[in-house]
């Protein structure tokens, strides 16, 4: 991802979880197919960016979009984004998820 991949499934994906996949990169999405994400996260290497992890880290406490964006300096949108793909690439459904699938993992 580090070298601009935006999406990686595993071989074996089903056509529905393909072209979903392919929809949500269209979109603007990075997705990681959660088997991918979870076996990332334990072997060490972890598929989250420092910015993906701050933006989690200050989730997990509950606070709004824009409570995080002013904790981290950054925009709203970029914020959205960086959650949006924390989301994605654990395979989460939701921020407060993806928070506590990278903690268990070490991540945060």
């Amino acid at each position: 991802m580090e070298h601009g991949a935006s999406g990686f499934v595993v071989k074996d994906s089903s056509p529905e979880h393909l072209v979903e996949t392919v929809r949500r990169v269209h979109a603007g999405l990075r997705v990681v197919d959660p088997a991918l994400a979870a076996e990332s996260l334990a072997s060490g290497t972890g598929p989250l960016t420092a910015w993906e992890r701050d933006a989690l880290r200050e989730a997990r406490c509950g606070g709004t979009v824009s409570e995080i964006a002013k904790a981290l300096h950054l925009s709203n949108g970029t914020v959205r984004n960086h959650l949006s793909a924390a989301i994605g690439k654990t395979g989460a459904a939701t921020r407060a998820e993806a928070a506590l699938i990278a903690e268990e993992y070490g991540r945060l």
